[in-house]
């Protein structure tokens, strides 16, 4: 049985039917954009995007916004506790050359 898009009055179902398709089996667009000048290249601009739903992403193995602190909350307070970590461990290791100056010889 082939599906079928009807035209409805509203022009948003269409655009929610449109979009739940592209974000359900997602786009790749690619392109380069170099800027050349006399045969030597002065910039070239690699661009690459990818539109799809966060299942499908991670179907296809995209998960870097879960390790990205700006955009995950998990993966700020992993980056918080291991600047916690190491600022402890510094404070230690003063702390003990402190005690070692103090020490009478």
């Amino acid at each position: 049985m082939t599906e079928r898009l009807t035209p409805q009055a509203n022009g948003s179902a269409n655009l929610a039917d449109i979009l739940e398709r592209v974000l359900d089996k997602g786009v790749v667009i690619a392109g380069d954009i170099r800027v050349n000048l006399l045969d030597i290249e002065l910039l070239t601009i690699k661009l690459r995007l990818v539109v799809a739903s966060v299942d499908k992403a991670r179907e296809m193995g995209i998960d870097w916004w879960e390790s990205d602190p700006a955009l995950s909350s998990g993966a700020r307070r992993r980056e918080l506790g291991e600047e916690n970590a190491r600022l402890r461990a510094r404070v230690a290791e003063l702390e003990q050359e402190e005690q070692r100056e103090e020490e009478p010889r």
